[in-house]
């Protein structure tokens, strides 16, 4: 519904397209040609200023673009992911995890990852949760915090001396 038709409770008139010569009265056709003229100028302004505001909004969004069996690091937020608690200290654990495998394109912005077996994290993300792997040398490890069921981080220890 129209905020023309919210107010008035009937559609709005349709706007014809104006002729020029169609009417016989001067003033007719001047007020016609005056309205076409008026509106072609509303229309460009209103692409115009569409125009800025989509420039202005895209300055903060990078364009990224992955291909399948690239290798991305995945940006996890401690605070708010909810499988993966942590109990304190949030600002010194690490802010990416990976090196993983892109499985397959999901949509325009989101991806699947090869993530490792037993993860509770959901295997499809968002675009701006990734950064690519630079270099040629790639060794994935499952770098995903083992939890518990509650959903702390549970450490285990690399070797008893």
């Amino acid at each position: 519904m129209t905020p023309f038709e919210a107010l008035y409770g009937f559609p709005p008139p349709r706007v014809l397209d104006y002729v020029p010569g169609t009417t016989q009265v001067a003033v007719v056709d001047a007020l016609l040609h005056d309205r076409t003229v008026l509106l072609n100028l509303l229309k460009q302004n209103l692409i115009v200023a569409q125009a800025r505001m989509k420039a202005q909004a895209d300055q903060h969004r990078p364009d990224k673009s992955f291909q399948v069996d690239d290798w991305v690091y995945l940006r996890l937020q401690p605070y708010r992911q909810l499988s993966l608690k942590a109990k304190r200290f949030n600002k010194l654990s690490p802010k990416y995890f990976g090196p993983f495998q892109i499985l397959q394109r999901v949509g325009q912005v989101a991806y699947k990852l090869a993530l490792p077996v037993g993860c509770p994290l959901h295997p499809v993300s968002h675009v701006s949760c990734f950064k690519p792997k630079l270099g040629a040398h790639i060794t994935p490890l499952p770098t995903i915090p083992p939890v518990d069921s509650d959903g702390f981080l549970n450490p285990e220890p690399t070797a008893i001396l």
